[in-house]
């Protein structure tokens, strides 16, 4: 989402950054994995933030990592993936949703084989936003950086399969981008960068300036054969647990102003994606809302299977993330499936699962 994270350390004012390790086992057994072929969507391809990462950020040398305990608990072999929850995240559902395989592998890992990349890479960044400030103070790989490394992927795919079997999977696969809550969440709303010098809604408009301008570099993936791409909206920002917590007084209540926030981006974001499908008609741009999936589950956990809203299953669920996770780690909850979210920005793996039917269904997706 960029379900974000902020790690409060004495070495840094800005949060969420990542990781170095390498599940090479896990992805060793990605034939073991795979769903039944669909030649509909012969591939997936996710960029952007930590809701969608899959490992790329065990590649950056970085203060803040999630390849340690408890993260990974619940998925394949119980081993931390450089996923930022329990267990899968939104790209592998996304990936099996169509199909395609049950885990989608992070595109810097070095183990990757051809048959991995053919049916689709994450190339998203734990910590990536829309401002420019973000992804340096998180030490993420901006959307820039993700779109140089899906022009290496078309190189490297060319040389393999052809030009004429390379430009067949671009055009038919499904494109995923999810970015901005960190620049709330993180680059406003918990550090001094930014506030002084803008308001909420002059705010959003240098996002939008900033959107504006990877509308421009999805017009370059689309130059490069993208023609089907969802891009998720902002989610209640002032609901996650760490929000609470920073701004939601004794009661820990949700953060209005956050919310607020998010709310006033994705107005402005909608007409964004509107003008680029007039641009670009042969692609389908698709508004992705996961602000109403996530509050309603916030607002009705009991029918979504949920006992727990506004603490995270790590340690005390107010506040950690990513190493304050590991530290805390003997006082993780037993039971992940009774929380919505997993540390104190990200979601469960079931809460994701269920965020992603719900989302894809809504849209049509």
């Amino acid at each position: 989402m960029a379900f974000l994270y902020q790690v409060l350390v004495p070495s840094s004012s800005s949060v969420k950054v990542f990781w170095i390790i390498i599940v090479i086992f896990l992805y060793h057994n990605v034939a073991e994995t795979t769903q039944p072929r669909n030649e509909t969507t012969p591939a997936v391809f996710t960029l952007g933030d930590s809701i969608l990462d899959t490992g790329n950020n065990d590649y950056i040398i970085s203060i803040t990592k999630s390849d340690f305990p408890p993260y990974g608990r619940d998925f394949m072999g119980g081993r931390p993936t450089g996923r930022f929850s329990n267990g899968r995240v939104p790209s592998d559902f996304i990936a099996e949703r169509f199909g395609v395989k049950k885990i989608l592998p992070a595109y810097l890992d070095p183990s990757l084989q051809l048959e991995d990349i053919l049916t689709g890479v994450c190339f998203a960044s734990g910590g990536s936003g829309y401002d420019p400030l973000t992804p340096r103070l998180q030490s993420a790989f901006s959307l820039s950086d993700q779109l140089v490394f899906f022009k290496e992927y078309k190189t490297k795919i060319n040389a393999a399969v052809g030009v004429e079997r390379t430009a067949t999977i671009l055009s038919e696969s499904i494109y995923v981008v999810s970015v901005g809550s960190n620049d709330m969440a993180n680059t406003y709303f918990s550090t001094p960068l930014r506030r002084p010098h803008y308001d909420i809604s002059t705010y959003t408009d240098l996002l939008l300036e900033s959107a504006s301008n990877f509308v421009q570099r999805l017009q370059e993936l689309y130059a490069l054969g993208a023609r089907v791409i969802g891009v998720f909206n902002l989610p209640p920002l002032g609901c996650l647990p760490s929000q609470r917590t920073r701004h939601g007084g004794i009661e820990r209540a949700c953060y209005e102003a956050e919310n607020e926030a998010a709310i006033l981006f994705n107005s402005k974001l909608s007409p964004l994606i509107d003008s680029l499908n007039k641009r670009l008609p042969e692609a389908r741009v698709i508004y992705l809302d996961i602000f109403n999936p996530l509050l309603s589950m916030i607002q009705n956990p009991a029918q979504y299977g949920f006992e727990v809203v506004d603490r995270g299953c790590c340690g005390t669920g107010d506040i950690e993330a990513g190493p304050l996770c590991n530290v805390a780690s003997p006082g993780t909850c037993s039971d992940a499936s009774k929380y919505i979210f997993w540390d104190a920005y990200h979601p469960t793996e079931k809460a994701y699962g269920i965020l992603t039917s719900m989302i894809s269904e809504a849209a049509s997706f």
